[in-house]
């Protein structure tokens, strides 16, 4: 008999021991043009109205929150039950929008938090992240402004750079959320403008590496560039290959999907990749009881994906100009898996 209680409690003390292998889901999602219908007179929002162009009505607001929250809802559960833990979102117009998608009933139990701030940007869009606040805590968050060349196609404000740190299950990131210049204008004309973006997020990078070494780094958002392109590889500083990864650049598991013509959003039959989450080296240099990278993905279910006419196997979108199509987004949301153990 006292051989089986040594038994039990040497079993107890062994499941005590052993701890579960933890998953986290982070995302990044260009939401298009997620506007409430109120017109605000600071920015250049007058289409996204009843009255503009678009004939921007409640009806079609509510549509659209009820179209995104449905992919948020199923964004990472085939990985996690509770899908994404941390997900950065662009074009938004405020956290009015942002906080009616997150007490959306279809996400509402997912308990999202908010953290945006206002950019100058003249179409008055901005960038914003959605976190689950039992995965995790933000301590710090700052926006970052990018100041844009003067012979660059867009001298004017752009988004800024959303700088978030914080605990996610108790280890220390550093996020960036992105939405860099378009190429409205022309790719090699606008090419100086999202080259400055990339170069802010970089210096602001090396500063933290530069306090620690190991610090864990995500840089996420739409780019407006694709993987193979010089503002990711050699401003902002990166690679798709993890035998050439070190200290001071960050990986791109993108570049291979990029490199099979996989992408994130299409243009005349041509994919782009520019939806990216990027990782510093540590997520790969690190013990496995610590956070580390174990695979990307893009999420684009038949139900996002146009079966039919001019875009078929585009992502459904919204908007074609100003005419209604009811769609989700443009963009593909991504994806990457990070595990400890």
């Amino acid at each position: 008999m006292k051989w089986s209680y040594v038994i039990i409690a040497c079993l107890a003390l062994g499941w005590q021991e052993k701890k579960p292998i933890e998953i986290a889901v982070i995302g990044f999602y260009n939401l298009e043009n997620l506007f409430d219908t109120t017109d605000n007179p600071l920015v250049n929002d007058d289409e996204f109205t009843p009255n503009g162009g678009k004939h921007y009505t409640g009806k079609i607001y509510t549509n659209k929150l009820f179209k995104l929250a449905y992919v948020l809802n199923n964004f990472g559960v085939q990985v996690h039950p509770r899908g994404a833990a941390i997900i950065g979102v662009a074009e938004i117009e405020n956290d009015t929008v942002l906080n009616d998608l997150v007490k959306h009933f279809l996400i509402k139990s997912k308990k999202y938090q908010v953290i945006h701030f206002d950019s100058r940007d003249a179409r008055g869009i901005d960038v914003g992240l959605l976190y689950q606040s039992d995965y995790f805590h933000p301590y710090f968050a700052q926006a970052l402004e990018v100041t844009l060349p003067g012979k660059s196609k867009e001298a004017y404000f752009t988004r800024d750079i959303l700088y978030v740190k914080g605990k996610l299950s108790g280890e220390e990131i550093h996020i960036y959320v992105n939405h860099w210049p378009s190429r409205r204008g022309g790719e090699e004309r606008s090419a100086p403008a999202r080259a400055a973006a990339a170069l802010l997020c970089r210096k602001h990078a090396d500063s933290i590496r530069q306090e620690n070494t190991a610090a864990k780094i995500i840089v996420m958002g739409d780019l407006n560039d694709n993987p193979t392109d010089n503002s990711i590889i050699e401003t902002l500083g990166a690679t798709g290959e993890l035998k050439n990864l070190h200290n001071g650049i960050f990986f791109n598991p993108w570049v291979p999907y990029y490199n099979r013509g996989i992408g994130t959003l299409a243009n005349r039959d041509v994919w782009g990749l520019f939806d990216q989450i990027l990782l510093s080296y540590s997520f790969f240099d690190t013990p496995t009881k610590n956070w580390h990278f174990i695979k990307a993905g893009i999420y684009h279910q038949p139900f996002m994906t146009e079966n039919s006419g001019r875009y078929k196997g585009y992502p459904m979108r919204t908007w074609d100009g100003n005419h209604y199509r009811g769609g989700f987004s443009d963009h593909y949301p991504t994806y990457v898996v990070l595990r400890k153990n």
